[in-house]
């Protein structure tokens, strides 16, 4: 008996492939076909896969075999900007797992907006605003205004080396004004920092777990900028990358508000260890780690912080920034070349409860409570097993 080829158009074969972040050669490998014989699968002629090689598309796709039966490429998903750059300026290629990583947000977002209307709730517009010739000091305090961050709430996770109180309490409050704080965990620190969706209601933003708390907690503040100026895109925070000068102008700006709201300008600046420290635009590592812990930040972000102020010269900034990244690329080494450590018990539903947030987390359970959702359909949303939903509400400690 010979081969039953699948009668899908090669429109849909090459959206599929090109949506889910794969070049032609990515796909080819991965099918383990020539790419020859996908293009010619994704061009008007006899060409076509199999349908065992369809099913193979769709695993590698992420797409629900259907899709590919459709007459028309489908409309509605978001593309956003990439904000990122390769050392010579270049665009990046998102690959795969970023990919679906921004479609997936996309799908949560939406499940929420469904969930809300389901409970009689409707989310409330996001309420704060500004441009880009918002001076980012007033616009990092216009920040802090908004989340309802005084002095005082901060000085309760001043001092944490880990950043992990600081995330933590940024995080609670800016999902408390209406946005969708997930955690990724399928793409690199070296290839995003997070990424922002832009809605007028529940916005959506993305950080990266891979990436420490401190690292999270800027990109976090950076990604709610983007938010104020409803630009969506994907970021790094390389501030001295090359880029289109609008593209510049834009992830200059929201690195500048995230520090600013981070670092107040008066409350820093009066810190003992630069008062103390005098004219000298050279810092030690000392001081330099003292104001990185003291404000749950990056090094990095101290320098560029003292750099704002003409504390530091650039050719010290960029001198240090050289050496920490010199010193991330040796740790990375390391912990490759390194024996697998222990295997540490997971806590999947403290994992499900930080990756997806409390407040989408919440609706699924309420919506489980009120006969809306099934048990298998809330382990699906949430990626727990069932046994451990229950579990999941006690942290939450709402029912």
């Amino acid at each position: 008996m010979g081969s039953v080829f699948a009668n899908v158009k090669p429109e849909i074969l090459q959206w599929a492939r090109e949506s889910a972040g794969f070049s032609l050669s990515e796909a080819a490998i991965a099918m383990d076909k020539s790419e020859d014989t996908l293009a010619g699968w994704e061009k008007e002629g006899p060409a076509s896969p199999t349908i065992p090689q369809l099913r193979k598309l769709a695993q590698l796709y992420k797409r629900p075999l259907g899709v590919f039966y459709l007459q028309e490429v489908p409309q509605g998903f978001q593309v956003i900007s990439d904000f990122r750059r390769l050392p010579g300026g270049q665009p990046r290629h998102f690959s795969p797992e970023l990919t679906q990583e921004i479609r997936v947000a996309h799908q949560r977002r939406e499940l929420a907006l469904e969930l809300l209307s389901d409970l009689g709730e409707e989310p409330k517009p996001f309420g704060l605003s500004f441009g880009l010739t918002v001076d980012p000091e007033t616009a990092g305090k216009m920040v802090r205004d908004f989340l309802g961050l005084s002095m005082s709430d901060m000085e309760a996770y001043r001092g944490d080396a880990s950043g992990r109180k600081g995330l933590n309490s940024w995080r609670q409050r800016i999902e408390n004004v209406g946005v969708l704080v997930f955690q990724a965990a399928r793409i690199t620190s070296e290839e995003a920092s997070g990424f922002a969706l832009a809605y007028d209601v529940l916005p959506t933003v993305v950080i990266n777990r891979k990436d420490a708390p401190v690292r999270r907690l800027f990109s976090l503040a950076h990604e709610f900028a983007h938010l104020a100026l409803r630009k969506s895109g994907v970021s790094d925070l390389d501030i001295d990358a090359m880029r289109p000068a609008e593209d510049s102008t834009l992830e200059v700006f929201c690195n500048r508000v995230a520090a600013a709201a981070l670092m107040p300008t008066q409350i820093f600046m009066d810190e003992p260890t630069i008062t103390a420290h005098g004219t000298a635009m050279n810092w030690t590592d000392e001081e330099i780690a003292t104001l990185a812990n003291r404000y749950n930040v990056s090094r990095e972000a101290v320098l560029r912080r003292l750099l704002t102020f003409n504390r530091t010269t650039r050719d010290f900034y960029q001198a240090k920034r050289n050496e920490y990244a010199e010193e991330f690329r040796r740790k990375n080494v390391l912990e490759r070349g390194s024996s697998p450590a222990k295997s540490i018990p997971r806590n999947m539903p403290q994992e499900a409860l930080s990756n997806f947030g409390r407040p989408f987390v919440e609706m699924v359970l309420d919506s489980y409570y009120q006969a809306r959702l099934t048990l298998s359909e809330v382990s699906g949303y949430l990626g727990l097993r069932t046994q451990h939903v229950e579990k999941l509400q006690s942290k939450l400690g709402a029912y």
